[in-house]
């Protein structure tokens, strides 16, 4: 069977209900570069999607792993808006993802926005807080299995995308600087309180 371009849909939110977990050198950039950045799920596994797709966990486990190695490299750019192919335009990166790991079936992702043009396009958007969306891209074959279309072992992940349209609403990315260790939203500590202030004087910026 031969090989397609897959690509799935996850929405971004800007009202800081995921969780925004930062390293004190990104906090440092956050305030003293101005650099943003999004937390959140970008992917997920066993799970029928709105593409009416789901992803084997084996499968997408092991394209995370490798997809880990470009992270540390700083190799992990993705592009502002879908592509209908599957090279990566340097000319048309806008951010780069620098840290993926597993929260049960999701996979999250760290995203950091570049100053270049698009990635400066993907600033003002997420600044002026439009929704947004990413996107994975990957090359696979799909076969039909009890009413559901499954990937297939030859998967192979290419990069994180940033769109408009998603199609799956219940999977967030957040732009704020949101330090917490509690997936409980409505308990707030010092710490939170001060981060939420922090993300009042960003999001003037």
């Amino acid at each position: 069977m031969s090989q397609r371009l897959l690509r799935e849909y996850f929405a971004l939110c800007a009202d800081g209900a995921c969780l925004d977990l930062l390293s004190e050198s990104e906090k440092r950039k956050a305030v003293e570069e101005n650099i943003t950045f999004l937390v959140g799920i970008i992917q997920a596994a066993d799970t029928l999607n709105g593409n009416q797709r789901e992803y084997p966990k084996n499968i997408l486990a092991r394209e995370i792993e490798t997809y880990k190695k470009l992270c540390k490299e700083r190799r992990s750019v993705g592009e502002l808006d879908h592509p209908d192919d599957s090279v990566v335009n340097l000319r048309n990166v806008s951010h780069l993802v620098t840290d993926v790991w597993w929260d049960g079936n999701n996979v999250m992702g760290k995203i950091e926005v570049l100053s270049t043009p698009s990635g400066l396009i993907l600033k003002s958007l997420v600044g002026s807080g439009v929704k947004l969306g990413i996107s994975s891209r990957g090359l696979g074959s799909i076969k039909e299995s009890n009413g559901k279309t499954i990937v297939e072992d030859d998967f192979q992940l290419i990069c994180f995308d940033i769109v408009q349209e998603p199609s799956t609403p219940s999977a967030f990315l957040s732009p704020k600087v949101q330090i917490s260790e509690s997936k409980n939203n409505n308990v707030y500590t010092k710490v939170d309180k001060i981060n939420r202030a922090l993300n009042d004087i960003l999001m003037e910026n």
